[in-house]
């Protein structure tokens, strides 16, 4: 059909609320790269919420960072009208990230809708993190609409995957809409069957209002702005609301819509997806996934909530310069704020000073983590190799949990539980091999594997978590030139065969340096550390023994030489005697200085052997040279 002509355009605008029965509250998900931010530009194109001159590709993306790198971080939602016949419908969308690390981003999406726009690469066909999403919208009891996109490449075949799809999600292939994001062929008949099969929102407009934060983002000048879903009710500017975890009371100051620019309305009624703003500048006001609700009339039972998300990799994050680690806490106390996956705490480190452990979901969330924080806060942080947390039980039975290496107890250690995850990849049936190969080497354990087609398999491994963050996704796509994909979820811990292994400077352990490893792997690592700290130490007047041990056992060893002075300079002929006499003396002052001496390792040193992407490259070239 079309989008409502201007006369009524201002209707999107509506000062009243918008009746529940011509809404739609609907998302997009997809596996990473399958064209949502760019069928999601066509649709505001398409509506009129755009024009052709403000229009700019992946319009809905206000990142830099994800401009740069192509992927969708938040989840931004926007208002379209669309009307089918006579009929004038809002659309709420919410466009979704694809990546794995983003995935909370995703189940709090499908929280605030009542269906679902599955998106398939018409080339590529259904990837893992398709099947997660899609999962994640049955459990929340979605209308799916199954869309093949992208079917203007030459490589595309719609009706294989169509054929894939209907099986996966029960149906017939014709019920897969074939669309094209870039093109726009097929986007109208997207928006009437959108209209057409998702439910609109149920609500009761006359209970105590209530509505469900489900994102928020702080503003530097107008403090929190809260984007929520009404559920009861209805609100209206500058009344009084509360919020239910925390009873805080604030004056709603402006409410409005998102469309895609915030427009501000008269009020928010069942089913609408808005933002509220109160100028509230305190950031642990407003928390995901609380209830708002009336403050002079306040409903008494709160929407469910979500469930926390339970880190996955810890990591610290520490200034270079100590004096801004009152603006790290306040730059995460406002990303927390707009990132509800991400957990944090206070820690200190003999070599590092004050700083954070911080936990996140996977190894891109902390690189994007770090790096919203240095752009946009303009920090300067040195983050530590990841790691995961470890249950140690002692001899005596007592528990001990381990989120740093620095924590792990000494004495006897009756076992140690690593977290195992399951996990699901998707590839063509000719890398079956290879794939099985990493997996063994990394201690994973096969499942079971299906064949989706003839051509592309499911394989299912349980893994440790501490072999999946490091390199593993790096090798899993070398080995298979591309094309296989991989997601995973928690599943609970297994007993492990792990060790830490310590480095000694000059006989002196270093705590920063430590690390728990598999006792298979303990060699390699303690090789690694020591031949990177020997290029990465200055050398001092004596010499000085670099080691890694595990417990009492040294396993590997370097010696960084001693500067010597030249002795012999001012002996120009003569008895060697009188040489021997001055080299005697000077090493017996070396003697003396190895007792007495301390190896200071200079803070780039530090920031080279401990940052999580430093593999002695670049980072140690750097700090050879200052």
């Amino acid at each position: 059909m079309s989008p409502i002509p201007s006369a009524a355009q201002s209707a999107r605008i509506s000062p009243a609320a918008t009746p529940p029965e011509l809404l739609r509250n609907f998302c997009i998900i997809a596996h990473i790269d399958h064209g949502k931010s760019t069928l999601a530009d066509r649709m505001l194109q398409l509506t009129g919420v755009v024009d052709s001159r403000a229009m700019r590709a992946q319009y809905l993306d206000r990142m830099d960072i994800e401009r740069e790198r192509g992927i969708t971080i938040k989840s931004q939602a926007v208002r379209m009208p669309w009307a089918v016949g006579d009929t004038p419908y809002a659309l709420n969308m919410i466009d979704t990230p694809g990546h794995v690390d983003f995935t909370y981003e995703v189940s709090r999406s499908l929280a605030a809708c009542e269906g679902a726009v599955l998106l398939v690469d018409a080339a590529q066909g259904i990837e893992a993190q398709t099947l997660a999403n899609l999962y994640l919208a049955m459990e929340n009891d979605l209308q799916i609409i199954p869309v093949l996109n992208k079917i203007d490449l030459p490589a595309a075949q719609p009706e294989k995957y169509a054929e894939e799809l209907a099986g996966l999600i029960g149906g017939d292939p014709e019920d897969c809409l074939k669309v094209s994001g870039k093109t726009g062929e097929g986007v109208e008949a997207l928006l009437d069957r959108i209209v057409q099969l998702v439910p609109s929102p149920v609500g009761d407009p006359d209970a105590p209002a209530r509505a469900m934060i489900f994102d928020s983002v702080y503003d530097t000048y107008r403090g929190v702005v809260t984007y929520v879903r009404v559920k009861d009710g209805n609100l209206n500017p500058r009344e009084r609301i509360a919020m239910m975890s925390t009873k805080a009371t604030h004056e709603l100051l402006e409410i409005g819509v998102i469309s895609p620019e915030p427009v501000p309305t008269k009020g928010l009624g069942v089913g609408e997806v808005g933002y509220l703003i109160t100028g509230v500048k305190d950031v642990r006001q407003s928390k995901v996934g609380d209830t708002v609700t009336n403050a002079n009339k306040p409903a008494t039972d709160a929407i469910g909530g979500y469930s926390d998300p339970k880190p996955m990799v810890f990591s610290g994050l520490y200034p270079i310069d100590g004096s801004d680690y009152p603006a790290l806490r306040d730059a995460l106390d406002k990303l927390k704020l707009n990132d509800a996956a991400l957990n944090y705490e206070p820690e200190t480190s003999v070599a590092l000073g004050f700083g954070f452990r911080v936990g996140f979901l996977g190894l891109l969330h902390l690189e994007i983590i770090r790096e919203r924080l240095e752009r946009e806060f303009n920090l300067d942080l040195i983050s530590t190799a990841p790691n995961v947390v470890y249950e140690v039980t002692m001899e005596d039975r007592t528990v001990v949990t381990v989120t740093n290496p620095s924590e792990f107890p000494g004495g006897k250690i009756r076992e140690v539980r690593e977290p195992i995850v399951k996990s699901t990849i998707l590839a063509p049936s000719e890398f079956i091999g290879a794939i099985m190969e990493l997996c063994q080497g990394k201690r994973g354990d096969l499942l079971g594997m299906d064949y989706l087609s003839e051509d592309r398999v499911e394989m299912r491994y349980t893994l440790p978590l501490a072999e999946i963050v490091f390199d593993f996704f790096d090798q899993l796509k070398s080995r298979t030139r591309g094309y296989a994909s991989l997601d995973y979820e928690p599943v609970g811990e297994q007993v492990a065969d792990l060790v830490k292994v310590d480095i000694l400077l000059q006989g002196e352990q270093v705590d920063a340096f430590s690390s728990i490893v598999h006792k298979d792997k303990a060699y390699a690592y303690g090789v690694m550390m020591a031949s990177k700290l020997k290029d990465l130490i200055p050398r001092q007047q004596f010499e000085v023994p670099i080691q890694a041990a595990v417990g009492s056992r040294v396993i590997a060893r370097e010696t960084i030489r001693a500067m010597r002075k030249d002795v012999l300079a001012k002996c120009y002929g003569g008895d060697i005697s009188r040489k021997r006499k001055l080299l005697e003396k000077q090493k017996e002052g070396k003697k003396r200085m190895k007792t007495i001496g301390r190896v200071d390792v200079p803070q780039e040193a530090f920031i080279a052997a401990l940052s999580s992407d430093a593999g002695g490259g670049k980072d140690a070239k750097d700090a050879k040279k200052k």
